[in-house]
């Protein structure tokens, strides 16, 4: 018998079962030891063999150690024809046949367990007929309990469909719960990233554009002061840090996915900003996509930063963005036909140059996906980064 979880109804119904199956063995037992023929020493043995076979079964299902259906198949076999046997001998192991009716049910199913019902039941009858003369009783008596054991049978069926179905119904209940705690957790932490930026835009940001204007007034005031050229410094320096803050402000900035998707919005650049620097960029990224939305959120920066770099280094017409999902990996390209680098040396040199520095952080991002990034270039023939990522152990 298969092992399963149990409602408290299932588990008392099977409870009450094998305490059937035990009561009426040990009543043909005592009935052969109070009167006692010449074959009662066989019907105590078959008797001891059948509780035998039938707790051996009943306890490999419990603890779970059954081979299917077929294991179970073979178990009832066993105890039919050990039944069988012993209702030969002894006409009180006609009784027997009313627990075994309910095994018949529950290990052929409904169709074959039927008939096996209606075959065991002739027997009982036959049998009955044979040992002490046809009579009203000896007909439906078995008949009586066929009924109710198929009554009975087909309720506890019905019973277990509807807790399979309610267990199913839990499961998905609890994992619609977990999506909605993970679209709570994105939509707090852009909402985060939304006030950070907003945050940073209106004291550094304008800090700086302020410093910078003063300091440029300062320098066109008196061009031949004493000075000057440490002012002009200091302006040209809080002029790279302004340009760096408000790239920060753009990465903060929560991109218009959720109306869009990532394709839309990858569209939508490479028509705007991207093209007016000069680089045809072609998206082949899907609209109809079922990533995440930290995900689609994390390649959209590793494309906005692998094209920056694109436009400030690689001396590139065009550009092509990919996107393939499968059912468990995701591979998102980006190929240029620029000038291409020395993979090695950027990255021997990654703390100083900008460009790496770039790429240095695309690749922790990556890692923070629990993905993969590969970069194969060399002098001469462009650029293709590739990024994969495990579906099943993307990291939020």
């Amino acid at each position: 018998m298969a092992h399963r979880r149990l409602t408290p109804v299932f588990v008392a119904l099977r409870s009450g079962l094998h305490l059937v199956f035990v009561g009426l063995t040990v009543l043909v037992i005592v009935r052969a030891v109070v009167a006692p023929t010449e074959t009662s020493g066989l019907v105590i043995g078959l008797s001891v063999v059948l509780l035998g076979v039938y707790g051996a079964g009943a306890l490999v299902a419990k603890r779970g150690r059954d081979r299917g259906r077929a294991g179970g198949i073979v178990w009832l076999a066993l105890l039919v024809i050990l039944w069988a046997a012993l209702l030969g001998l002894t006409p009180e192991a006609a009784y027997l046949v009313f627990p075994l009716f309910f095994l018949d049910l529950h290990l052929l199913g409904r169709r074959w367990g039927s008939l096996a019902i209606i075959a065991m039941t002739a027997l009982a009858i036959v049998t009955l007929g044979l040992h002490g003369g046809w009579s009203v009783g000896g007909v439906v008596g078995p008949l009586v309990g066929a009924g109710v054991a198929l009554l009975i049978g087909l309720g506890y069926q019905a019973l277990a469909r509807e807790a399979e179905e309610r267990e199913a119904l839990m499961a998905e209940l609890v994992a619609t719960r977990d999506q909605l705690a993970a679209t709570e957790h994105e939509s707090g932490v852009i909402a985060e990233r939304a006030r950070l930026a907003r945050e940073i835009h209106d004291t550094v940001a304008q800090g700086l554009s302020s410093i910078q204007m003063l300091l440029h007034a300062a320098e066109r005031a008196d061009p031949g002061r004493l000075g000057v050229e440490h002012i002009r410094l200091a302006r040209e320096t809080a002029a790279a840090n302004l340009v760096e803050t408000r790239r920060f402000i753009r990465e903060l900035t929560p991109p218009d996915l959720d109306d869009h998707g990532l394709g839309g919005v990858l569209r939508r650049l490479a028509a705007t900003q991207w093209a007016t620097q000069g680089l045809d960029v072609q998206v082949r990224v899907s609209d109809a996509l079922a990533l995440p939305m930290h995900v689609q959120t994390a390649l959209l920066r590793i494309a906005q930063g692998a094209i920056a770099n694109v436009i400030q280094h690689a001396d590139a017409r065009t550009a092509t963005i990919t996107l393939a999902v499968d059912a468990s990996s995701v591979l998102f390209t980006i190929v240029d036909d620029g000038v291409g680098f020395d993979t090695t040396a950027a990255t021997d040199d990654s703390a100083a140059r900008s460009d790496s520095f770039g790429l240095h952080a695309t690749r922790e991002r990556v890692q923070q996906l629990g993905g993969a990034l590969t970069v194969d270039s060399a002098p001469g023939r462009g650029t293709r980064l590739a990024v994969e990522l495990a579906l099943t152990g993307v990291a939020s």
